[in-house]
């Protein structure tokens, strides 16, 4: 649960400046925390850096009859001392992890916090690093001597090696927290609200004591109550949860156990797919907003407020209702602030590109198995509540064509898992990429088929018409598969300001018009429930020959959230689109 202040407890918030170094021996300097550390310093160490990193500060202790230390994210992996001590270590870096200290350190006390951090990517982490020496969207030429003898060396000398197309950011990228509970605390709460007011409910405490249970509407009355660690109440005539454009009503849940208590806030509202829609509250839902990345400059992929609040008021502008949190589940705040403005919410895990240009079968050589499954749980028992979420995704982009049944045989067990350990039990879809649909068995057993697709981009580049008609031929099949579907990921990389009296790739222009063909494909098909563009925002990537300035431009809006001509266009094709217009 996330840290809050109330009655029974207490949040010190440690961000800001701490100290920093990329090797035991170095000096310390300064490094902000929350935040990437690869672009606080003009140092290309902080760019290219591959291992270990270390973190440092201190702080003294509050009271408090228990203390805990929480890490929102440490990307990728971390282990955390308390005076020399290890007191936590962490696998993954999008999730957050918790380590008490009650026992380590008294109140008054002063202590000094390290943190090690590892950045490394490969076979055995989520996302997917290339063990193979060549990163993703990077320049091969297997087989020419002098360049397979630079990839031994690279491979030597250590360097990132993605298998994603955005930047391997690092470091403490979310805030920590020093929070109080009393002794006997709540440990968790997991609600499943439905349409017609009843919501069951479970309470998870440590200790001794008696659990009780309030609903609240948003002017702090009580529209019911309880006690016990589990049941089910009614609230009369409830206001409904409603994405955009309707009024997302958030009740809260006053959670009471001995000393302690906790607030969580909630929706009333019902989630299902029917045939090939998708319906909320009842009613058809069509998908439309672009996929984003927790990228901003300086910051990297570190939290900050200001830019998630400005982000989402820029979905407001574009009259999007939807946001997918790619490739990784996001900072907490962010599902707070969607949660209020009814953006609805695509949940991903960070299992992006299992396999993708593997020579063997990733699904029995990748360690991935039971860390996937660990971090699919951890997602869900962190986001479970908040009714802006919608969907969860099992990842993005794996291999389902080369190894069919292997991939068939790996997904399956993470969609049935979902659907067992989800309180409200919502759809759930994996992110397909381009690949021979034909052959994916793995794809068209999800709930909402999601499918990544370039047609016009990388696969028939600049050829709109035939883009056109590729894409139509493979809308065909899809036709007898009856099932809800979203165009996941489309988009052209696009120069802001770069212009041309003829549509050409690169130029707003092409970029418009690109979207105007794709858009009239899915206009066309009734069972098509949604488009997220790629994507919301330029945002930065590793290196490359297709990735001028380090990074991919197929933004929306530009890094600095300057909207391009095809920001305008989508703002006024999303005011007019309605779920049932074909």
């Amino acid at each position: 649960m996330y840290p809050q202040t109330n009655a029974a407890r207490s949040v010190r918030d440690l961000s800001g400046v701490w100290d920093f170094r990329f090797n035991a021996n170095d000096p310390w300097q300064t490094i902000a925390v929350p935040a990437s550390y690869n672009d606080q310093s003009p140092d290309p160490e902080f760019r290219r850096h591959y291992g270990m990193a270390y973190y440092r500060t201190r702080f003294t202790v509050p009271e408090g009859a228990r203390r805990v230390l929480r890490f929102d994210a440490v990307t990728h992996n971390a282990a955390v001392r308390l005076n020399g001590e290890e007191i936590a270590t962490h696998r993954g870096g999008f999730l957050p992890f918790e380590a008490d200290i009650t026992a380590l350190a008294q109140p008054g006390e002063t202590v000094t916090l390290e943190v090690e951090v590892d950045n490394r990517i490969g076979h055995s982490t989520l996302p997917v690093g290339n063990e193979g020496g060549t990163a993703f969207f990077g320049s091969d030429n297997a087989g020419i001597p002098a360049v397979e003898a630079g990839k031994a060396r690279q491979q030597m000398q250590g360097v990132n090696l993605p298998n994603f197309d955005f930047f391997n950011y690092a470091g403490i990228t979310r805030p920590v927290h020093l929070y109080t509970t009393p002794a006997a605390y709540i440990a968790d709460i997991a609600l499943a609200p439905a349409m017609d007011g009843t919501l069951d409910y479970k309470i998870n405490t440590i200790g001794d004591g008696l659990a009780s249970i309030e609903i609240l509407n948003d002017e702090g009355k009580v529209v019911a109550d309880g006690k016990g660690e589990s049941g089910t109440l009614h609230v009369e005539d409830p206001h409904l949860w409603q994405p955009r454009p309707g009024t997302p009503y958030l009740y809260t849940a006053l959670v009471k156990f001995g000393q302690d208590e906790y607030r969580q806030q909630f929706g009333f509202r019902s989630v299902e797919v029917r045939g090939h829609q998708f319906l909320i509250n009842g009613e058809p839902f069509y998908f439309k907003g672009p996929c984003k990345h927790e990228d901003s400059a300086f910051r990297g992929r570190g939290y900050d407020a200001c830019v998630t609040v400005t982000d989402l008021k820029l979905y407001q502008w574009l009259n999007a209702n939807c946001l997918r949190m790619s490739h990784y589940p996001y900072a907490e705040e962010v599902y707070d602030l969607c949660d209020r403005l009814g953006i609805v919410v695509i949940d991903e895990t960070p299992a992006v590109g299992i396999g993708a240009g593997a020579a063997c079968d990733p699904y029995k050589t990748f360690p991935l198995k039971a860390y996937h499954s660990a971090v699919l749980r951890a997602m869900i028992d962190r986001d479970k509540n908040h009714p802006c979420v919608v969907l969860w995704s099992l990842g993005n982009e794996p291999d389902t064509e080369h190894f069919p049944q292997s991939a068939y045989d790996y997904w399956r067990p993470l969609y049935e898992q979902a659907h067992t350990q989800d309180p409200q039990d919502r759809p759930v879809t994996m992110v397909c990429c381009q690949n021979d649909y034909t052959r994916d068995i793995t794809t068209r057993t999800m709930d909402v088929v999601c499918i990544n697709r370039y047609y016009g981009w990388y696969n028939l580049s600049g050829d709109l018409e035939n883009a056109a008609y590729a894409f139509q031929q493979e809308l065909d099949f899809w036709a007898g598969i009856d099932k809800p579907l979203v165009l996941s990921e489309y988009g052209a990389d696009t120069v802001a300001g770069l212009h041309g009296t003829a549509p050409e790739m690169f130029t707003e222009e092409f970029q418009v018009e690109y979207y105007k063909t794709i858009n009239a494909c899915l206009d066309s098909r009734p069972f098509v429930v949604g488009e997220w563009p790629w994507n919301f925002a330029d945002f930065s990537t590793q290196q490359g020959p297709m990735r001028v300035g380090s990074c991919n431009r197929k933004g929306l809006f530009t890094r600095e959230r300057t909207p391009k001509l095809a920001a305008h266009y989508f703002k006024d094709r999303w005011a007019k689109k309605q779920p049932n217009d074909r």
